[in-house]
């Protein structure tokens, strides 16, 4: 039998992929099967040693993360005070450009406060600033922000009829996540922010913005498309959780889930005018 050349062997391998259906590789890079079977391997070796420990020490407690220092708690406190000391939203923006207890102000390009009317009767808040937001000064205004403006064109609603802001108001180097710290210090803005905008209604965008506002510990799909109560200062006004329009761009199957949140959104806002 002749030989057959590697070329005509992979071209015939890749001729049978097709037939069979293959039509995507599924990673770009090689992967080491024999690497992954050897993890595999020292993977189920480690939790047959945690079955066999004591019950006390298999079901330890994942250690949580220490309480803030009273250095923390002070600076929160500032923070805390500074916002309650602005009577109007653009005293509230002036603060935020000179406060420097948050060292995302020192790396991002300028302060995101927001975009929209401020005395628009619903407010979204999501949880920071991307590169384009960075760029323009505006949040949500690069692709997750166009999915936004198209998700409110679809109940009837543009950027002139909502107020649009963030729990962070500068953006993290690389779109990292903020700290829990970032978070906290830059808390106390975004409620003050909330309580001078005084909307009737409070879309949550993401898990981060609804954990950060309401101190909740459930995850965005177990809380969204259910109404909260949020304490705007003592008044208690409605909030709805939904999905961040960044994931949806990742996930786009679950866009139908952001559709009924919105179409809720859309009968309150019926509701009210009646």
């Amino acid at each position: 039998m002749d030989a057959v050349s590697p070329q005509i062997a992979a071209a015939e391998l890749l001729a049978w992929y097709a037939e069979m259906g293959v039509d995507i590789a599924l990673s770009d890079e090689p992967q080491d099967r024999f690497a992954e079977s050897s993890a595999e391997k020292a993977i189920e070796a480690k939790s047959v040693r945690e079955r066999s420990l004591p019950p006390f020490e298999a079901n330890r407690p994942v250690a949580v993360p220490p309480a803030a220092t009273p250095a923390q708690e002070s600076a929160v406190a500032d923070a805390r005070a500074m916002a309650h000391s602005a009577r109007t939203l653009d005293e509230l923006r002036a603060l935020l450009d000179s406060y420097d207890g948050v060292g995302l102000r020192r790396t991002a390009t300028r302060l995101v406060f927001a975009d929209g009317n401020p005395q628009a009767r619903i407010m979204f808040v999501g949880e920071a600033p991307g590169r384009d937001e960075d760029r323009e000064g505006k949040p949500f205004v690069g692709r997750a922000g166009q999915l936004l403006d198209r998700m409110l064109q679809a109940i009837g609603l543009d950027r002139s009829e909502v107020y649009i802001a963030n729990v962070v108001p500068w953006r993290p180097p690389g779109n990292r996540t903020p700290t829990p710290q970032e978070t906290q210090l830059c808390l106390p803005f975004i409620q003050r922010q909330i309580e001078l905008a005084d909307p009737e209604i409070l879309v949550l965008l993401g898990g981060a913005s609804a954990a950060a506002l309401t101190g909740t510990k459930d995850g965005i799909l177990k809380l969204r498309g259910r109404w909260l109560d949020y304490d705007n200062g003592g008044k208690a006004i409605k909030a709805l959780p939904t999905l961040h329009p960044a994931y949806l761009l990742r996930t786009p199957s679950q866009k139908k889930l952001a559709w009924r949140d919105f179409r809720m959104l859309k009968s309150a806002i019926a509701t009210g005018r009646d």
